[in-house]
């Protein structure tokens, strides 16, 4: 496919090349198709650091 930026599309739930649903549908861009396919458990990996790290400052 492309050698390109990849996004992760949150509408399909599927990994897209940068000629796809507009940017506010999608996360990204990532430099290689598998970065993007693993965007949903990256996000949810840093919004649990993110809680933890406000929890901790409560």
């Amino acid at each position: 496919m492309s050698d390109g930026q990849w996004w992760f599309c949150l509408k399909h739930m599927r990994v897209e090349p940068e000629q796809g649903c507009p940017n506010k549908d999608r996360l990204g861009p990532y430099a290689t198709e598998q970065e993007a396919a693993g965007a949903l458990q990256r996000a949810a990996e840093r919004n649990k650091a993110w809680d933890e790290a406000d929890a901790d400052e409560d």
